[in-house]
């Protein structure tokens, strides 16, 4: 079943965030990772939230979200995301296709 991750990411410095955004995918990719939304116009429909720079991306399954964001290959572009931005991240499972919302 897909996961996904969820990221409100508030970038405190753009030229080293840039460096981060640029490095990110490739790492992705082993682990299936794929791009739903990457830091496109939002609009808040009901709440309080205020998101920054939104993130979502969709892996085969939960492992695969783990295994990647726990990687050796993420863990220095996890460390300068760290330093250039504040972020908040969730990892979300899907529902399988048959199920009703």
């Amino acid at each position: 079943m897909a996961a996904y991750l969820v990221a409100d990411v508030d970038v405190t410095d753009a030229v080293a965030f840039e460096q981060y955004r640029r490095e990110v995918p490739a790492t992705e990719v082993r682990f299936g990772g794929r791009y739903l939304g990457r830091g496109g116009l939002t609009k808040v429909l009901e709440g309080d939230w205020e998101p920054h720079r939104l993130v979502i991306i969709e892996f085969p399954d939960r492992d695969s979200l783990m295994g990647w964001y726990q990687s050796p290959e993420y863990a220095p572009l996890r460390a300068l995301r760290e330093s250039c931005a504040r972020t908040r991240i969730i990892a979300l499972e899907g529902v399988p296709v048959s199920s009703p919302v």
